[in-house]
């Protein structure tokens, strides 16, 4: 598909894709709509904690949250409340170790953990035979969510008819070199520090696999990434992990319809993490590039409370033009 035109403004002052980010992290408020926890217990030893808006509705949205978030997230809770108010069941997962509790193996998430968003969609196919399942996601979870519709590509439960995702790092390397940089020190330091607690916290039950000698000393993802992401989770390094995760290298494999949303000002995205070329050589993904919007931002002020990734969201589920 050709790029899609977008009909995202900036409000008077948000034109400024740090004002955006920050804005919407740490100034929006929204309630809890997923309140009700469901945990699943994995094959491989571990769980997955699930929290979930039910309505008895037979169409079903599930939520991947992004870098070092939640489903407690407010971008998570402001799609949860605009989905479920138009008549879609809501389950928002929380990544291995982000539910507020450790996970119990030495591994914990990264950017590729699709396998993972594939135990959720079977656990909420086994919950209700729901008939539709939309997937969306943000910045990190967006990247799992587009690996895992490329890599399985028609052999996809039926059920999972569309996806949306936003601000979504499609080169993993040139994200992590464009966080490195100074103007965006600000993030990188915020990351790294909440990365730092969890592998702490991992240290007393894997005291021979974890080294926190020199932790505090890291200072870029390629460094933290090496040392742990990496041989953690089965990785030569860091630059072997971005490569084999990145889902850019994935879109090619997409046969449902997919909405993917990359703000031309988000701070974290470098130039290749906009698929130009897929996009135009794809029936299914519509990619679309709003010239403001920050990374997971996309500031309204309307009535109803959305902001306009919500909006979008929902109007492309009901079949709205691309």
């Amino acid at each position: 598909m050709p790029v899609v035109p977008s009909s995202y403004r900036a409000p008077p002052g948000f034109s400024n894709g740090h004002v955006q980010t920050v804005f919407a992290a740490l100034i929006r408020q929204v309630n809890v709509v997923t309140g009700a926890r469901k945990r699943i217990e994995i094959a491989d030893g571990d769980f997955l904690d699930l929290d979930m808006a039910l309505n008895g509705n037979r169409r079903v949205a599930i939520l991947s949250h992004g870098l070092e978030g939640s489903s407690r997230q407010t971008y998570v809770q402001g799609m949860a409340r605009a989905l479920f108010r138009n008549g879609w069941d809501v389950a928002a997962w929380n990544f291995r170790g982000c539910s507020g509790e450790p996970n119990r193996l030495l591994r914990f998430y990264h950017s590729g953990a699709s396998q993972d968003l594939h135990v959720v969609v079977d656990a909420v196919l086994s919950q209700r035979q729901y008939e539709r399942i939309a997937l969306v996601g943000f910045s990190l979870g967006g990247n799992v969510t587009l690996k895992y519709l490329g890599e399985r590509g028609g052999e996809l439960p039926a059920a999972i008819s569309d996806a949306v995702v936003f601000s979504v790092p499609c080169d993993l390397g040139a994200s992590a070199a464009r966080l490195a940089s100074w103007f965006n020190r600000i993030y990188m330091r915020r990351f790294l520090r909440t990365l730092a607690a969890k592998i702490r916290a991992k240290r007393p039950a894997f005291p021979a696999q974890i080294d926190v000698g020199g932790l505090e000393d890291i200072r870029t993802f390629e460094e933290f990434d090496g040392r742990y992401t990496a041989p953690l989770h089965g990785f030569a390094d860091a630059h072997d992990y971005w490569r084999k995760c990145s889902s850019r290298a994935f879109l090619p494999g997409i046969r449902v319809r997919t909405l993917l949303v990359n703000a031309h000002n988000d701070p974290f995205l470098a130039p290749s993490c906009f698929p130009l070329e897929e996009a135009r050589d794809s029936e299914w993904l519509h990619l679309e590039i709003p010239l403001s919007g920050g990374h997971v931002g996309f500031v309204s002020f309307v009535s109803s409370g959305d902001y306009w990734s919500e909006i979008r969201t929902t109007e492309f589920l009901e079949g709205g033009a691309p």
